[in-house]
């Protein structure tokens, strides 16, 4: 019987990111869980298709704008399980543990990381804090947090809409939150933005484009104010 999980990842120059990514789905490997590993590439231009051939990912490309990544990367995954993650994130040791755990106890819901940031800035921990408890409270994980979920549910909420930005909370509005679990592993984020614009100030940022959204703004003009 086939390992029953694709990874299916976006990227667009994530060459200095990826490795750390990949590397971080050892565990998975290891336990017969991963099926394969899709690199759905926006035309990069450094070196971010061979590093991930060299890890044995499966590399298609796509126009670049992330949800449509995430769309080309599903219709290519042959998993019955899929998990989207991002390319400067990388999972905890337990991951792999934990998403079998909740393939075979909670078949019918999507399920979520523990949001981490690498960094040891105060401000991290703070941003976690808010990011955890959002998550939990509104049923609104940030897209760092990954998405896994049964191809079953991926196709009966409709996937990924192909939009520049919003991708992640439009798909998980669209699950529900009686929907989506919580699972016990960290997904470790890079901090860069944040570390580059204030934790603060990016956080607050992002939550007035969040904001936005929700009072019905379109996910291309909030792309263009998003950077």
């Amino acid at each position: 019987m086939p390992a029953p999980l694709s990874i299916i990842i976006p990227t667009l120059n994530a060459a200095h990111e990826l490795p750390l990514c990949l590397e971080s789905l050892m565990p998975g490997l290891e336990s017969g869980l991963i099926r394969e590993v899709v690199v759905s590439d926006g035309y990069s231009d450094d070196r971010t298709g061979e590093i991930a051939e060299a890890a044995g990912a499966t590399v298609i490309t796509a126009a670049k704008g992330r949800g449509r990544q995430l769309i080309a990367g599903a219709e290519a995954a042959r998993g019955d399980w899929l998990l989207f993650l991002h390319a400067d994130t990388a999972l905890s040791r337990e991951w792999a543990e934990r998403v079998a755990d909740h393939i075979r106890d909670r078949p019918g819901k999507a399920g979520v990381f523990r949001l981490k940031y690498r960094s040891d800035a105060k401000g991290a921990r703070w941003l976690e804090s808010r990011a955890n408890r959002r998550a939990q409270w509104l049923g609104l994980p940030y897209g760092d947090q990954g998405l896994l979920m049964s191809r079953t549910l991926y196709d009966e909420v409709g996937g990924f809409a192909d939009v520049r930005l919003m991708e992640d909370v439009m798909i998980v509005r669209a699950i529900g939150k009686q929907r989506l679990a919580f699972l016990d592993a960290d997904a470790r984020t890079s901090a860069a933005k944040y570390e580059r614009d204030g934790w603060r100030k990016r956080a607050w940022k992002n939550g007035w484009i969040l904001a936005r959204f929700l009072l019905g703004t379109s996910p291309e003009k909030l792309a263009k104010d998003y950077t």
